[in-house]
């Protein structure tokens, strides 16, 4: 096993054009002196594992173990200091282009009882078209069984990007899932169509009966919420129990949302962003309206913006309360990818602070793990895991 320990210190963001997440070579690491500081901590960052394939997602089980989603299809297992070289059996097929694949993996409530867990992916429905779907397992520690799909999204389509496919379970236990427009915007506000929405759903892939649009004909039964355009993240706010959702932008325009039941998000009526030509996709430019949610916090230009954690560790106890988010853009010149530290009061980001652009990487996924420490992922291929600590 290949480990390797580099260190970062935050720095001032740029950022630039944005492009397309396609499977590439990474760049080695760039070496690093063996101590250098963030705002508040001398970082220690190992790489735990190597080799992986643009991996997406990763779920900390029981026994301490690590779950792994790649992109291409593959499962992974990291236990016991290594990452185990067979993929885990049973993975739904999934129908692999520019940003589709194999997605999220979150686990049961009840998973130490039940061992079942849930897995997103870019299914193929037709030839040349695909959808996101929602499939549930039991996994017994090398192999799923008894796989079957509990949700199809009806985001039929031969686009290859905006798939969304991130979950999370709630409070009210639950399971949440963002559905992408597909980059075919007028989906995010069609109350018939699964795209640009965040759908809530019981454990079993039903309608829970009391989804704002559970008794009106007019509007999907699993929407909770609409007006997204390629949703990246979702979490649960450690004291709040609000759901929080990012989701990229076109040219500018990067989102964090806090969900509200029924609520429209505003793409593509509203938007912070332009088009990749740089003309207007708005009215006048529009970016707010009455009737739609603006966002919490916005980025202009894009971070390329992905996966969303809160910190509620002991290791980096002045982080506690902080939102971690990804990011994937790539300059012209340089590799920006990174994840960003922010922090809040009344209700506003009150900071942003860069983490790990000295890596030159793009940051799939960035949270806390049941040790207190962070881990992360590298959206390469080849990608690495990670491990964040406080230096001594």
């Amino acid at each position: 096993m290949l480990i390797r320990t580099v260190v970062t210190l935050a720095a001032a963001l740029t950022a630039s054009q944005p492009a397309l997440a396609q499977s590439r070579a990474s760049p080695p690491l760039i070496e690093l002196p063996d101590v250098v500081f963030s705002a508040d901590y001398p970082i220690l960052v190992t790489e735990l594992a190597g080799g992986l394939q643009n991996p997406w997602s990763m779920q900390f089980l029981p026994d301490g173990a690590i779950l792994i989603t790649e992109r291409p299809g593959q499962l992974r297992v990291f236990r016991d200091g290594a990452l185990i070289e067979a993929p885990v059996g049973g993975v739904p097929e999934v129908r692999r282009s520019i940003l589709g694949g194999l997605l999220d993996v979150v686990l049961h409530p009840d998973f130490a009882d039940n061992g079942r867990l849930y897995l997103s992916y870019s299914k193929a429905v037709d030839e040349g078209f695909s959808t996101t779907a929602v499939a549930w397992a039991r996994f017994d520690g090398t192999s799923l069984l008894d796989v079957e799909d509990i949700f199809v999204a009806n985001t039929r389509s031969q686009s290859a990007v905006n798939f969304g496919g991130r979950m999370v379970f709630g409070p009210d236990g639950n399971l949440y899932l963002t559905v992408g427009e597909r980059q075919e915007q007028d989906r995010a506000q069609d109350p018939m169509d699964h795209g640009g929405k965040v759908l809530r759903l019981n454990d079993d892939g039903s309608v829970p009966d009391d989804n704002p649009f559970a008794d009106d004909p007019a509007y999907l039964p699993e929407i909770y919420t609409l007006g997204h355009r390629s949703p990246q993240g979702l979490a649960v706010h450690p004291q709040t129990g609000e759901i929080w959702e990012t989701e990229h932008g076109p040219l500018g325009g990067d989102e964090i949302n806090v969900l509200v039941a029924g609520a429209n998000y505003g793409w593509p009526i509203v938007s912070y962003g332009t088009d990749y030509d740089g003309t207007q996709i708005t009215e006048s430019g529009q970016t707010a309206l009455e009737g739609f949610v603006p966002p919490l916090v916005y980025w202009v230009p894009s971070i390329g913006i992905s996966a969303l954690s809160f910190y509620e560790g002991d290791a980096f106890v002045a982080w506690q309360g902080n939102a971690l988010v990804g990011a994937l853009m790539r300059g012209r010149t340089r590799a920006t990818g990174h994840f960003q530290r922010l922090t809040f009061e009344n209700g506003r980001a009150i900071t942003r602070e860069p983490v790990l652009l000295e890596l030159r990487q793009r940051i799939r996924d960035a949270r806390p793990g049941p040790d207190g420490l962070i881990y992360v992922l590298t959206d390469e291929n080849p990608g690495a895991l990670l491990r964040l600590q406080p230096a001594p």
